[in-house]
């Protein structure tokens, strides 16, 4: 894109008022704080307290298994979320469909704080956690896309790689608050409060993040390239289906490659959980605070990465 594109760009936008960039980065970024809260919270309860409050009835290493199998259920709903709220998005707008995916993604999380162990329910429980889980999934495949239109649509031309970190961010972030929360309370509960009522306590304060974080994005405008496409009429019925004929080999790659890139990262942060803590001999909060050490670095090394891409971006521009 050459300095007569970009400002022709920038004329176009300029008559669509834009959010502040404290706006779009506090609503990009809490937005996905907050659903990898909810989604980090089920992740560490099935690798530390689900095998005994839902599979007691199975060995440890078959409840480990079948636990860690319970939280690969959002995998397979993360797509579905990104196409079913891509093709909303397109349609509807940034704006209605991230407030409804973080709608979503909450009630689903609030809901397996209440979800009765195996001794209550039995293995209608165990189903229970099954479908919440697949509502997480499809709540963040949703969350996390729209966020990064939102942040980039509203970036300038040479900035769009710091704005799209910012939602990015949010993971790490959302990360570090939910095993922060499970650490205070390995420290204040014993281990059988813990497994009795201690787990379920990230959950029900999902409840009070997602009224913060709708607070914050019903405040938002729509994006000004998406009021100028409304504008010039020019969005699509079927948006779906125009981005599958067109770009069918992009979707693929993408899918692979990331699903690739997050079978080894929700193996660091949640087999490594339930491995160090039965096999290597750590206690849960030690790992927890060795795994939110790591999450630093892994926030930090986002944000530089992305002042680097816009800077390489734009010496290949001039």
């Amino acid at each position: 894109m050459d300095t007569t594109t970009v400002a022709t760009r920038a004329n176009r936008l300029s008559k669509y008022q834009a959010d502040p960039v404290k706006t779009v980065i506090l609503a990009s970024m809490m937005g996905t704080a907050i659903e990898f809260f909810d989604f980090y919270a089920y992740g560490t309860a099935s690798a530390a307290y689900f095998p005994k409050v839902f599979f007691p009835q199975m060995t440890p290493l078959l409840a480990t298994v079948v636990s860690l199998l319970t939280f690969g259920v959002a995998f397979v709903a993360r797509p579905v979320g990104s196409f079913l709220f891509g093709h909303f998005g397109d349609r509807l707008g940034r704006k209605k469909t991230l407030v409804m995916s973080l709608m979503l993604m909450g009630v689903a999380t609030v809901a397996i704080g209440f979800i009765p162990g195996y001794s209550t329910l039995g293995v209608t429980g165990a189903l229970l956690l099954c479908l919440c889980r697949f509502v997480q999934g499809i709540g963040l495949g949703g969350e996390w896309s729209g966020a990064v239109l939102v942040a980039t649509e509203n970036a300038p031309a040479d900035k769009r790689a710091l704005y799209g970190a910012f939602p990015e961010v949010g993971a790490p972030i959302g990360f570090f608050l939910c095993n922060g929360l499970f650490f205070m309370l390995e420290k204040v509960l014993t281990p059988s409060q813990m497994v009795e009522f201690g787990w379920r306590i990230p959950f029900w304060a999902s409840a009070v993040l997602v009224v913060i974080g709708l607070y914050v994005r019903l405040k938002l405008q729509e994006t000004p390239l998406f009021k100028l496409a409304q504008a010039r009429d020019n969005t699509t019925g079927s948006p779906l289906r125009e981005v599958w004929r067109s770009n069918w080999r992009e979707i693929l790659k993408g899918t692979f490659i990331m699903g690739a890139t997050y079978a080894f990262f929700f193996t660091l942060t949640t087999w490594s959980l339930s491995y160090a803590t039965t096999a290597l001999g750590f206690s849960h909060s030690e790992f927890l605070l060795l795994l939110m050490g790591a999450i630093v670095e892994f926030a930090v090394l986002i944000m530089v990465t992305s002042v680097l891409a816009d800077r390489v971006g734009r010496k290949k521009k001039f």
